[in-house]
């Protein structure tokens, strides 16, 4: 008995136009959140070094007492750099560029690997959806408990907000890939 028989047919080598499009335009949203999420910390980080490192210097010539650096740009930078950060999940998941693990690779026949592929995305799919439950419960714990970001005196889960939501993107990426391998990205030629 072949494995032709065994298994169903292979996927479909096309996914609908309105798959491409909505992944196409999320992915876009992603990148512009990223891009500017690090243009704000690049800003605020020069910003207090030139304030410290060139009004410093004369305020101190001037005799003239006080803060020199961007109140609160170190603080705002890292809450930035989380929103960066995990929509970096979506990113990397959408791109094909995040480690894989070689572990299990050749255990089943190649012929079986579309058919796996799909399998693994579903599996990492529900995996995401997992660590984005829990993540919410991290964001629900510092909602109801109402802390508070130091040097702002603002509630941190808007901040934390983006923990759930970028596991929750990667894992509706997999669950496309899953549907219409065709989204999936290629894999590069060789990983380190």
């Amino acid at each position: 008995m072949s494995a032709s028989a065994i298994l169903p047919p292979a996927p479909a080598a096309t996914a609908p136009l309105w798959a491409h499009s909505f992944t196409r335009r999320w992915h876009r949203a992603e990148c512009v959140v990223v891009v500017a999420a690090y243009g704000l910390i690049a800003t605020l980080l020069v910003l207090d070094v030139m304030g410290r490192e060139l009004l410093g210097p004369i305020f101190k010539a001037l005799d003239i007492k006080g803060a020199t650096g961007l109140y609160g740009a170190q603080k705002a930078s890292v809450y930035a750099l989380v929103l960066a950060s995990f929509c970096g999940i979506g990113i990397a998941t959408a791109t094909g560029s995040h480690l894989i693990p070689r572990v299990g690779f050749g255990w089943v026949p190649k012929a079986w690997g579309p058919h796996m592929d799909r399998l693994a995305d579903l599996l990492t799919g529900l995996f995401m959806v997992g660590v984005a439950y829990y993540g919410y419960v991290f964001v629900a714990s510092s909602m109801s408990t109402g802390l508070r970001a130091q040097a702002f005196n603002l509630p941190v889960w808007p901040f934390q907000i983006a923990i759930p939501l970028g596991f929750l993107s990667a894992s509706v990426r997999y669950f496309f890939f899953a549907a219409y391998p065709a989204l999936r990205p290629q894999p590069p030629e060789f990983q380190e």
